[in-house]
């Protein structure tokens, strides 16, 4: 049996989650002062997964203004990197809003990154 130590996100709590692990199943968590922490806990030592957010340039843009941009949705943990060179590729073209899609299943996660901003 192995034993993990996390601090929660799920909640503003920040709860101390010792975590029980048997052959790569969570077996019990303690720790945790609502049920957020539960789920974050097994989330986390199965299938860590992140919310990217980062910048991408504007096409033909002198100013060399940047655009804030985010996955729709968490990714694995373990695709940040491949996002991230994909992203590098990537231009965006005024006029921009907020939830547009600026690149759609991005890294094949089955995720789309969209900007978190108006520009133009």
């Amino acid at each position: 049996m192995k034993t993990k130590e996390l601090t929660c996100i799920g909640c503003p709590m920040g709860c101390v989650l010792t975590v029980q692990i048997n052959q790569g199943k969570v077996q019990s968590v303690h720790g945790n002062s609502c049920p957020n922490g539960d789920r974050y806990a097994r989330q986390e030592v199965c299938a860590p997964a992140r919310i990217l957010t980062t910048t991408v340039p504007l096409a033909g843009d002198d100013n060399h203004l940047m655009l804030s941009v985010k996955t729709r949705n968490p990714i694995p943990k373990n695709k940040i990197f491949a996002c991230i060179q994909e992203l590098k590729k990537v231009q965006v073209k005024a006029p921009v809003h907020v939830g547009d899609l600026v690149l759609k299943n991005v890294a094949n996660t089955g995720v789309d990154v969209v900007s978190t901003q108006n520009i133009g």
